[in-house]
């Protein structure tokens, strides 16, 4: 009977490794930029709004993410000819929209011109104001500008997260064509002067997307828990404890 016993252990052993190994949570890579508030790579367990948005939406339809955070050009293309990557977030723009499979929009964001000391009102009033201009490398900011007719020699393609705003700050530059928050954000960081704000010229979602060839199943997952996350307020508490204390001009 022991030995009976001990077979059966071991048969339960066995089963339950199996099981453990069978349902164990699928590792998908997630790519993402130090783009704080909105994304943070390097920032512990801070991953930014919608960084931690999608690792919540991530967990809860039963995957594993594999953070990854090349330059942002770079993660694009990886993750739009791979199979199914993750990345975020990702504004739709004619240029990407074939690109990739665009799961769910996590949150809106706000763009406009920053300065130290003028406003614009539109796009045709900032070209004819603004002798250079810094915006983030492979950003939808970038895109924007490009298809308003800004010629290259007024675009000043930077880095995405602090490398904009020093410019700015040192005068290299005359603007900067960035989303409100994460201006906000990094702009606390740098300095107590205050920014002079222009009026919004854009506004778009920035989405929770997947490689071009990307899982269906996958896919409607992770809608799902997006949508749970908006649904329960769990989505706007992450939004406003990253918001909270920002200057505001």
């Amino acid at each position: 009977m022991k030995w009976i016993s001990g077979l059966t252990c071991c048969a339960i052993v066995a089963c339950c490794a199996w099981a453990s190994a069978t349902f164990a949570a699928t590792t998908v890579d997630f790519y993402f930029p130090e783009a704080p508030p909105l994304t943070m790579a390097n920032q512990g367990d801070e991953h930014g709004i919608v960084g931690d948005i999608a690792l919540k939406a991530i967990a809860l339809a039963g995957y594993s993410p594999n953070i990854v955070s090349p330059p942002w050009p770079r993660a694009q293309r990886e993750v739009s000819t791979g199979k199914n990557m993750l990345i975020a977030p990702l504004s739709r723009t004619q240029s990407r929209e074939d690109n990739f499979t665009w799961i769910a929009p996590v949150m809106t964001m706000d763009r406009t011109f920053f300065s130290l000391d003028q406003r614009v009102e539109s796009f045709d009033e900032a070209k004819k104001t603004f002798k250079l201009i810094a915006v983030g490398i492979g950003s939808a900011q970038e895109t924007r500008l490009r298809e308003e007719g800004f010629p290259a020699s007024q675009i000043y393609p930077l880095k995405i997260g602090e490398n904009p705003a020093q410019m700015l700050l040192k005068g290299r530059v005359d603007a900067w064509f960035n989303g409100v928050p994460e201006t906000r954000y990094i702009w606390k960081q740098l300095s107590d002067r205050p920014l002079v704000m222009s009026r919004v010229v854009m506004t778009a979602n920035l989405y929770l997307a997947c490689s071009k060839t990307c899982d269906p199943h996958m896919v409607d997952r992770l809608q799902a828990a997006i949508d749970t996350l908006q649904a329960n307020g769990t989505a706007d508490k992450v939004e406003a404890g990253y918001l909270k204390d920002l200057p505001e001009w």
